[in-house]
C-alpha cells in the first residue's frame, strides 16, 4: 500500500507539474499572439484616382451626387453599365460593374440607398456595413466609400463599415486567409465634420467592440480569468477616469462568497472578480452598475456536458466581455454618466477540488444554495457578484447579462435576447435602445411563482432542478439575490451571443458582442441627458 501511495503521489505532483507548465506555455501563447491592431478609418473630400470604389445609387434610379459627376465625365457610361446589371437601388443591395472608359477605375460596387428621405443612423450604419463586407467578398479588401451625404450620414457609415470589417483571424497561418480589415477610407464633401464626430462619438464604441470580440473569441487556453483580467486592463490602460479592482480566491473566501468561489474550485485557473468604475458623471450620483457572467470555459463541471458542442463553451463569458466593452465605449467617448462593469470570472472545471451535486454552498448575501447541477454555473458566479455589486454601490440602475439557459435562446432564437426585470417602467428603454442598434431585446415572464420554484427544501435556494420554465428561473435565482427596491433587468444573451452565422455587423464566425451597442445606446438616452 505504502509504495501505491508512493506512486500515486509522484504521478499527482507530476499531474500537477504538467498543469503548470500548460498554464505557462498558455500564457506565452496569448503574450506572442496578441495583437491590438484596430481598423483605422480617414475622411477626405479627395476622390481617388483610379482602383476600386463603392458608389451610391438611390432607389428611384438617381446617382449620389459623387457618382453623378463620374457619369457625366463618362458620357452616361456609369448609368449604362448600371442599366446591363439591372441594379435598382434598393437599400442595401449591392451589384459590382466594370468601370467604365473614361475612369482610371478598375470597378465599382454599386451600393443601394433605397428612398431619399428618412435615413436614421442605423440606416447609415447598415450601408456601412454592408458596404464594407460585399466589398471585401467582391475584392478581397476594403475600398473607399464615395458618398455626398450629411455629416451624421458619413460618420455612422464608417462606423457601420468599421463593425463590419472585423474578423478573428489571427491565427491562420496562411495570410491569404486573413480577412480583417485595417483601414478604409470615406469620401465626401462632409468629410472634416464626419471625421470630428466619427473620432468623439463613434470610434470609441468600434474600438469597445473589436476588444470584446476579440477577449471572446479566443480560445479557453488563452482567456482565463487572470487573462482576461490583463487583457482588459491593458485595453483600458490609455483611457481617463478609470479605477480597477480585482477580487481573487483569498478575498472570496474572506467575503463568503462561496457561490463564485464553488464554481471556480475544480480549476487550476483561481476565479476572479474584475470590479472596472468610470465616474466622469455628477459627483455623488449613483452610478449604473452592469455585471457580467464571465465563464471562461464551462465543461458543466461534475455534471459533465455533451461533448460534441462543448468547444463553443469558451464564449460563455460573453456577459463578462460585453460589460467591459460597454465601460469602455463609455470611456472612450468621455461620456458624462457613473459606471461601473463587474466581471464574474471562474473556469468550470471537473477537477478533484471540484464541487459536487448535492453540496450546499454559502453566499455573500449569507443564503444557502443547494448545488443540484454543476453545470447551472452562471448563476451561481452571478449570485456573489450582483449583491456585491448592490451592496458596494447602491446602484441607480443593476444590469446583468449572462449567456445563461438554453431555455432563453430555444424561445428567442438568434434574434432577440431574452429581458427579465420586475420593474415594468425600465422595459420600453431598452427595447428602444436594442430597436436603434440591431440589437434587439423581448421581454419574458418573471413573477412570484418563479421566485417561489428556486426555495429548496433543505437551503435558502436551488441552482437547478425547478418546475418553472428555464430561463425564468434563472433570472429569478438571480433576483434571489437583489432587493426588490433596487431597479435590476436581466438579459440572457445565450442564444445572441455568437454564432458562425454572417449578419447586420458580423462578418467572422464567433462573437457577436451582443449587448455593446445596446446599453451604450441606453446610457445616451437615459443618463446623459
Amino acid at each position: 500500500m505504502g509504495v501505491i501511495m508512493l506512486n500515486y503521489r509522484r504521478f499527482l505532483s507530476a499531474f500537477k507539474l504538467l498543469i503548470t507548465l500548460s498554464i505557462v506555455a498558455s500564457a506565452s501563447l496569448a503574450a506572442k499572439n496578441y495583437e491590438s491592431k484596430l481598423i483605422n478609418i480617414s475622411f477626405t473630400e479627395a476622390l481617388p484616382t483610379e482602383g476600386r470604389l463603392v458608389i451610391g445609387v438611390y432607389g428611384d434610379g438617381s446617382l449620389d451626387s459623387i457618382a453623378a459627376e463620374l457619369n457625366k465625365a463618362t458620357n452616361s457610361a456609369i448609368t449604362s453599365a448600371i442599366s446591363k446589371v439591372d441594379f435598382k437601388g434598393k437599400r442595401l443591395s449591392t451589384a459590382v460593374i466594370t468601370a467604365p472608359a473614361g475612369t482610371d477605375y478598375n470597378q465599382m460596387l454599386l451600393l443601394g440607398l433605397g428612398d431619399k428621405e428618412n435615413f436614421t443612423a442605423l440606416d447609415w450604419q447598415k450601408l456601412g456595413d454592408i458596404a464594407m463586407r460585399h466589398s471585401v467578398k467582391a475584392f478581397k479588401k476594403s475600398v473607399p466609400i464615395a458618398l455626398n451625404v450629411p455629416a451624421d450620414g458619413l460618420a455612422n457609415m464608417a462606423m457601420g463599415a468599421g463593425l463590419g470589417g472585423y474578423y478573428f483571424d489571427k491565427y491562420f497561418t496562411d495570410e491569404k486567409r486573413h480577412k480583417r480589415q485595417l483601414s478604409l477610407t470615406m469620401v465626401g464633401p462632409s468629410a472634416k465634420d464626419a471625421k470630428t464626430m466619427y473620432t468623439a462619438e463613434l470610434e470609441p464604441v468600434v474600438k469597445a467592440i473589436w476588444h470584446t470580440r476579440d477577449v471572446s473569441n479566443e480560445p479557453g487556453n488563452i482567456i482565463y480569468p487572470q487573462q482576461f483580467v490583463e487583457r482588459w486592463e491593458e485595453h483600458f490602460d490609455d483611457l481617463d477616469n478609470i479605477k480597477i479592482r480585482v477580487l481573487d480566491e483569498d478575498d472570496m473566501r474572506k467575503l463568503n462568497m462561496g457561490a463564485i468561489y464553488g464554481v471556480g474550485r475544480g480549476s487550476e485557473r483561481p476565479p476572479r472578480i474584475m470590479i472596472v468604475e468610470y465616474m466622469a458623471g455628477k459627483k455623488g450620483d449613483k452610478p449604473l452598475v452592469l455585471v457580467g457572467k464571465g465563464i471562461t470555459f464551462d465543461t458543466g463541471g461534475i455534471s459533465l456536458k455533451n461533448p460534441p458542442n462543448m468547444w463553443n463553451m469558451k464564449f460563455d463569458m460573453s456577459g463578462a466581455a460585453s460589460v467591459m466593452g460597454t465601460l469602455h465605449a463609455l470611456a472612450g467617448r468621455s461620456a458624462k454618466v457613473n459606471a461601473v462593469a463587474i466581471a464574474a470570472l471562474a473556469e468550470n472545471m471537473p477537477g478533484g477540488d471540484a464541487q459536487r451535486p448535492g453540496d450546499i454552498v454559502p453566499t455573500m448575501s449569507g443564503k444557502t444554495v443547494s448545488i443540484r447541477s454543476t453545470d447551472a454555473e452562471g448563476r451561481l458566479v452571478l449570485a456573489d457578484a450582483v449583491f456585491y455589486a448592490e451592496k458596494t454601490y447602491n446602484p441607480e440602475l443593476l444590469v446583468d447579462l449572462a449567456t445563461l439557459t438554453g431555455s432563453a435562446s430555444r424561445a428567442l432564437g438568434k434574434d432577440y435576447a431574452a429581458m427579465f426585470s420586475r420593474h415594468n417602467e425600465l422595459v420600453d428603454g431598452f427595447i428602444n435602445a436594442g430597436k436603434a442598434t440591431s440589437e434587439e431585446v423581448w421581454q419574458l415572464p418573471l413573477n412570484d411563482n418563479h421566485f417561489k420554484a428556486v426555495e429548496h427544501s433543505v437551503s435558502d435556494v436551488m441552482n437547478s432542478g425547478p418546475s418553472a420554465p428555464g430561463a425564468s428561473a434563472g433570472a429569478a435565482f438571480i433576483g434571489s439575490f437583489i432587493k426588490e427596491t433596487t431597479p435590476w433587468v436581466h438579459f440572457d444573451i445565450a442564444g445572441v451571443a455568437y454564432g458562425d452565422d454572417e449578419r447586420t455587423f458580423k462578418a467572422s464566425p464567433g462573437s457577436r458582442s451582443f449587448g455593446v451597442l445596446m446599453l451604450n445606446q441606453y446610457v445616451k438616452d437615459n443618463f446623459e441627458k
